[in-house]
């Protein structure tokens, strides 16, 4: 196989389509994979294998990372990251302390992002404050009194700056806690 590993187990992979890592790289390879776009390594895991679409992506993705074309985190437009985080505090709270600026600039140390499109206390699309990449903010209810919040950043330029914001959203969910507990 390759040198990195895959986030999901030979095991779960062969069980779900009755093949393993290394045979899928096989396959993939005698098929000339390494020189195909995503989406040819995607229709012939369709059309010749019959992969359902989670399983397509998953072993597309996988490949590519194993092959060396493609990067953690990577996607077409850019590099992506999530970081999510569960708060004792309702929607409401949660939504309202990502929408206001100035209860923003307590807890983010770069508050003045632009909200382009916004579902009251379900999610926010904001461009960041660097005027390209994206954030999708969603705001999940989880029982009565709690939020879950997930980020995901997209757009980002290279690995070193998906991995520095996925830093940066992890530190600045951190610092929402307390701010949402005052």
């Amino acid at each position: 196989m390759s040198e990195i590993k895959p986030d999901i187990s030979d095991g779960a992979v062969k069980s779900a389509t009755s093949k393993d890592w290394a045979t899928w790289f096989q396959i993939l390879d005698a098929a000339g994979a390494q020189t195909m776009s995503h989406k040819a390594i995607v229709a012939c895991l369709v059309e010749e294998h019959q992969v359902g679409p989670w399983w397509q992506q998953m072993i597309a993705v996988t490949y590519e990372q194993a092959r060396g074309l493609r990067e953690k985190h990577e996607k077409p437009s850019g590099y992506q990251i999530n970081r999510s985080k569960t708060y004792p505090a309702p929607p409401g709270v949660v939504y309202s302390a990502w929408k206001d600026e100035d209860q923003r600039a307590r807890w983010l140390s770069d508050p003045k992002f632009t909200i382009r499109t916004e579902s009251l206390n379900k999610s926010l699309r904001i461009t960041w404050i660097d005027g390209f990449t994206s954030l999708d903010v969603n705001f999940y209810e989880k029982g009565p009194g709690k939020c879950q919040v997930t980020v995901q950043h997209s757009k980002l330029v290279d690995a070193d700056q998906a991995e520095a914001m996925k830093v940066y959203w992890g530190e600045a969910l951190e610092r929402l806690g307390p701010f949402l507990a005052d």
